[in-house]
């Protein structure tokens, strides 16, 4: 072994004569990438932070598209409605209309007084008795009132205030009487001052609600 050998180390490392190993150092290629590398991630750290406290400060995106969204909504008018403005219904008077009234019940005399309480109220009176083979026993409720078609919305509805909860039908006659067949179910006319509020109600509905111009949004 040479003296210039140093120890520990033989074999092809052995220096012998005037060959000595070459130790490179490392390559500054790598170094120059990595610090690209890092000085680009830094930059983009940089930036995103910087985002992040513009929308802290100022809102954000959301902020200012619902801004957008509030004024387009302000900007649009709502569709007018179609529906015209309702007018009071010329209903006739009770002293226009004729009842006829019959008793579907078991119960005498209903038919009778019934009638006499609607004459104090100012209706007219037609014929009074028991009811039909059609309607004898087969009326469940309070109370059946029946006319012509023509008397669907007028001097129906109108007797309807002194029944509460009455059925409405609509037969073939051409007459303009009404009659009123007492139910199972009748036990008394509706109180006067209640039959007087439904009717009021009944010749004046309520107003159509006028448009705000504005959408929901």
């Amino acid at each position: 072994m040479s003296m210039l050998t140093p120890p520990g180390m033989g074999g092809k490392y052995r220096i012998t004569g005037d060959k000595y190993p070459r130790m490179r150092r490392p390559s500054g290629r790598r170094r120059i990438v990595l610090a690209v590398i890092a000085s680009a991630a830094a930059i983009g750290l940089i930036g995103w932070g910087t985002l992040q406290l513009i929308d802290v400060f100022t809102g954000g995106s959301k902020a200012s598209a619902a801004g957008h969204a509030s004024q387009d909504c302000d900007r649009k008018p709502a569709a007018a409605s179609s529906e015209p403005a309702r007018k009071p219904k010329s209903l006739p008077k009770p002293g226009q209309i004729t009842v006829n009234v019959f008793n579907a019940t078991p119960r005498g005399g209903l038919a009778k007084s019934t009638a006499d309480e609607l004459k104090k109220r100012g209706f007219a009176i037609g014929k009074v008795g028991n009811a039909t083979k059609t309607y004898d026993k087969k009326v469940k409720g309070t109370g059946l009132l029946l006319g012509a078609p023509s008397a669907a919305d007028t001097a129906i509805p109108v007797l309807g205030t002194q029944l509460a909860g009455a059925e409405h039908r609509s037969d073939a006659r051409k007459g303009g009487e009404v009659d009123l067949v007492i139910g199972n179910q009748f036990k008394n006319l509706a109180k006067k001052e209640d039959a007087d509020k439904a009717l009021a109600a009944l010749a004046k509905p309520k107003p159509t609600p006028t448009p705000s111009g504005k959408e929901n949004c």
